[in-house]
């Protein structure tokens, strides 16, 4: 009778790679024993514990902000001391500040790691699976700038809300004048200037002679009061004019609004900690001549900034104290919580996520996202196209290789990397120039020409100049 031998299993051949170190994955193990779970809405808050730690384990509390005092006395006596929500709108906002306020270690988590297995769903599994998974520390707390930056950035925010709005009464203005036949935005490029505003006052108010419309003409201003007063010659009707008049009234309050806001502005910029002395270290001089545009603050915002971070970002091409102000309002000035440049471009969503599987790409691009961070350094990078910069001349050689959307995307996490160099470092930034791109461009062909001449058996020579 034959014996059974072992199966000799085929070696790989010696021209092939050795296969990737697999990571060594700890198993699963409790984490935070005592940990809880809740599920936000807008009536009803439901908050799951251990279950040893109460019977029931699941309670639900209403959103008054006595419940919610109640719902913290009741994790007090659970004795939990970590406790994971999910950000649901703006709901999750009074709890998670009155259980920081408690001591509770509280982690605000992205709902795309919060994803339950495919069954029935209701508010007490969704809540119990939060704790679980919290429990076996499979969460991350997403970013939270400190308590007053956030300040900071809820009036910005609704600065820029306000933008918005007095946007849109122009807009009702430019509407009301067209169907007046009133031509005013083709000889005026802003109605909203010094002339326009005079003229649409004064249209409001009654004044109907082209002339004297007119000869509120600035000196500035390219088109002459002929053509001026040509352009103000229509059909004035009562109803164009009610809501000419109601826009021009409300935009005047949105003006008011932007001004109150700016001062609230200035306020909470002199009460944030000072990261360099003004008298030892004043303002560096600005990189060109620099005149406020209409919708920037009324006050010294470079100084402010400069004050806030220690460094002046606004040196960087393409970065205006608007785009640095919506940085720094949406990350805060502490680079110490992402480890790396790297991690602060993934955080931002700036660098590609490829999909891998069976050691092929299924699928390129960056992570969705809508990090306003993010969308202020996409829009600086446009403003490089004609840039005599390195940063310019980086960005249009990405257009010609990558094309515009991911030349874009490319310059973005070019400048948060230099951002993130220049708040940790605290040292100002030198532009190489234009030139200096374009010679380490031609360094790097050199070398690949060289390196691929030498695996041919060839050697090459420079030619004499």
């Amino acid at each position: 009778m034959s014996k059974l031998r072992k199966p000799i299993l085929p070696r790989p051949p010696k021209d092939q790679p050795a296969p990737p170190k697999p990571p060594k994955l700890d198993a699963l193990a409790q984490i935070n024993h005592h940990a809880a779970g809740l599920d936000i809405g807008d009536a009803e808050i439901y908050a799951a514990v251990p279950e040893s730690a109460s019977d029931p384990a699941v309670r639900v509390f209403r959103t008054f902000t006595t419940d919610l005092q109640a719902l913290a006395d009741w994790l007090t006596a659970c004795q939990v001391d970590t406790v994971a929500m999910e950000s649901t709108g703006v709901y999750w906002i009074p709890i998670y500040e009155l259980l920081e306020e408690r001591g509770f270690q509280v982690y605000l988590v992205n709902a795309r790691q919060l994803k339950n297995v495919s069954g029935k769903k209701t508010d007490i599994l969704d809540c119990q699976w939060i704790q679980q998974l919290h429990t076996y520390g499979l969460l991350q707390p997403s970013f939270r700038p400190p308590e007053d930056i956030c300040a900071l950035r809820a009036v910005i925010r609704h600065r820029g809300n306000l933008l918005r709005s007095c946007a849109a009464e122009i807009q009702h203005m430019q509407k009301a004048l067209q169907q007046m036949n009133l031509k005013l935005t083709n000889v005026l490029s802003d109605i909203t200037g010094l002339t326009g505003l005079a003229i649409i006052r004064d249209i409001v108010a009654g004044v109907r002679d082209p002339l004297k419309l007119a000869a509120h003409r600035d000196p500035h201003c390219r088109k002459s009061a002929a053509e001026i007063a040509a352009s103000l010659t229509g059909a004035y009707k009562a109803e164009h004019l009610f809501v000419l008049k109601q826009a021009l009234a409300a935009y005047d309050f949105y003006q008011a609004q932007l001004a109150a806001c700016d001062t609230e502005t200035e306020r909470l910029y002199q009460g944030l900690a000072a990261q360099v002395d003004l008298a030892a270290q004043p303002v560096p001089p600005a990189r060109r001549p620099h005149s406020r545009r209409g919708n920037e603050p009324r006050f010294d915002l470079r100084t402010a900034l400069y004050r806030l971070a220690g460094v002046d970002l606004t040196t960087v091409d393409g970065l205006d104290v608007l785009t640095v102000q919506a940085v720094l309002t949406e990350t805060g000035v502490d680079m110490t919580r992402w480890r790396t440049s790297k991690h602060f471009a993934s955080w931002l969503s700036l660098c590609p996520e490829n999909a891998k599987t069976g050691g092929k790409i299924i699928k390129r691009g960056t992570r969705p996202g809508a990090n306003r961070a993010a969308l202020a350094l996409r829009l600086a990078a446009r403003s490089l196209h004609h840039s005599d910069s390195a940063l310019g001349a980086f960005y249009r050689r990405m257009c010609s290789k990558l094309g515009k959307p991911q030349a874009v995307t490319a310059t973005a996490h070019k400048l948060a990397r230099i951002i993130y160099a220049m708040l940790k470092s605290k040292q100002p930034y030198k532009d190489p120039g234009a030139d200096h791109l374009e010679a380490q461009v031609q360094e790097r062909k050199v070398k690949q020409l060289q390196r691929q001449a030498k695996e041919l058996g060839y050697e090459l020579t420079p030619v004499a100049a």
